[in-house]
């Protein structure tokens, strides 16, 4: 078989890039500043959300970046650099840049239970978040809190377990991105796995004194798609047989084969198929009873609401994804167990979902984007003027054209999902024909986004 990857380290600047111990440093304290700032504009700034920096930069540049560029073209590149979890390594490492080898971690270093050696925390957590989100989304001080949240649990977390043990198992935004970054075009992978297996110091585990072991308790040999590497390269640099690459891919490499899927992975791709209509209902829907009840926090129409949305994301669309599920293996004749079709065939959201919060994005952040000149200059809203663009009226942009531009996304997610759905019964050894329920699912789910955007 043609390997159609491309070693992106075998250019020696990249390699000489990626070894450097600054490169990850400088993106982080680089981040640091603004997710301070967000908390504090948050905090001490103007309740109004579109006139805070904390609102803007964070749920609408940031989101922009994320879903639209960060995500499908780079993976988990922002799990790399993102802030919230660095003071807590830092302080574990006791050490910003450099390594200290032999030096005791300042944690107690309590592995995670191996009952939750999982994502379904994870999945709580991103469900949490989105039952809450048109709150977190519009009130700068509740995004503060909850972006304050986040940081200090990972501080806290890094002071108990063993290295990041919140970004593996409980950040929703890990989650999020881990699930999507297998579509990603690049990833870090070991060259070749036999000599791993003779290699007897595992340094890319443990560390060396040209890195520390993988923060993601990964052991690279292991590593056979990107949903639980977090792109920090330590493993590149700790390697001492030059065994580990960064590679340039075919989009969607991950989604090729069925080997180590499970069951949590499955239900995370449900919930997050589901809760992107969900959110363009409640952000960009004319259905303002909807809105106001998203809202209203703890009033019987918010219960209500919330009733609903867990039973769309928990029974519902699951319900329905498993009776198609249940239908493709009649169809396939195969006495494979059903549970095992509605794991293998759940991987038909990634690149469906992934679509659907492009889609989702697309709309929100061209309506919303203009804010962001005006917290430039007045990110807390006391009426400063730094730069000049605080009086820049808002205008959105491309309007007219945001439905049209949603079309070819929505689409090229559906052709991925039909992709995987044929790859995934040419691996169960069945006749594609029984994929058909499976492709009808994400057909009316597009159709269904498609009617919500137009």
């Amino acid at each position: 078989m043609i390997d159609a990857r491309f070693e992106l380290t075998r250019v020696p600047i990249i390699k000489r890039i990626l070894a450097s111990r600054w490169l990850q440093w400088s993106l982080v304290a680089a981040m640091l500043p603004f997710f301070v700032l967000a908390i504090l504009t948050g905090l001490f700034g103007t309740p109004s959300g579109s006139s805070n920096f904390g609102i803007v930069f964070v749920w609408i540049v940031w989101w922009a970046l994320l879903m639209l560029l960060l995500v499908p073209f780079a993976g988990r590149l922002w799990c790399a650099i993102c802030p919230i979890p660095a003071p807590g390594e830092w302080l574990q490492r006791r050490a910003l840049v450099e390594v200290r080898p032999g030096a005791k971690l300042f944690t107690l270093g309590w592995k995670w239970p191996r009952a939750l050696n999982n994502i379904w925390l994870q999945n709580a957590a991103f469900l949490a978040v989105a039952l809450f989100s048109k709150v977190i989304l519009t009130s700068p001080f509740v995004s503060a809190i909850v972006l304050a949240l986040f940081a200090m649990v990972a501080l806290a977390m890094s002071l108990v377990f063993e290295r990041r043990t919140f970004c593996r198992y409980i950040c929703p935004v890990g989650g999020f991105i881990g699930l999507y970054s297998q579509v990603a075009p690049i990833e870090v992978r070991v060259k070749d796995h036999a000599l791993c297996a003779t290699h007897k110091t595992k340094s890319c585990y443990v560390g060396n004194e040209k890195g520390y072991g993988c923060p993601w308790l990964v052991f690279p040999a292991t590593l056979d798609k990107n949903t639980y590497c977090g792109l920090c390269t330590e493993c590149l640099k700790t390697c001492e047989l030059n065994n580990i690459a960064l590679y340039a891919r075919p989009f969607g490499e991950d989604l090729r084969t069925n080997k180590g899927r499970r069951l949590d992975e499955a239900f995370r791709g449900l919930i997050m198929l589901t809760t992107a209509p969900l959110y363009m209902i409640v952000f960009m829907g004319p259905w303002a009873t909807i809105k106001e009840a998203a809202y209203a926090v703890g009033s019987l129409n918010w219960w209500l609401y919330a009733l609903a949305m867990i039973g769309a994301v928990l029974v519902i669309v699951p319900g329905i994804f498993y009776a198609c599920a249940a239908f493709a293996k009649r169809l396939a004749y195969s006495r494979t167990p059903t549970r095992k079709f509605f794991i293998d065939y759940a991987y038909v959201l990634v690149p469906l979902g992934l679509a659907a919060w492009a889609a989702f994005s697309v709309s929100f952040v061209l309506m919303n984007m203009s804010y962001a000149w005006q917290v430039i200059s007045d990110p807390f809203g006391w009426s400063w003027n730094l730069f000049g663009t605080a009086e820049w009226k808002w205008t959105p942009y491309l309007a007219g054209w945001q439905g049209l531009m949603q079309v070819p996304i929505l689409l090229a997610g559906l052709f991925g999902a039909i992709g995987v759905a044929f790859n995934t019964a040419r691996e169960q050894r069945v006749s594609q024909f029984a994929a058909l329920p499976i492709i009808a699912f994400c057909v009316a789910f597009t159709i269904a986004m498609l009617w919500l955007n137009l």
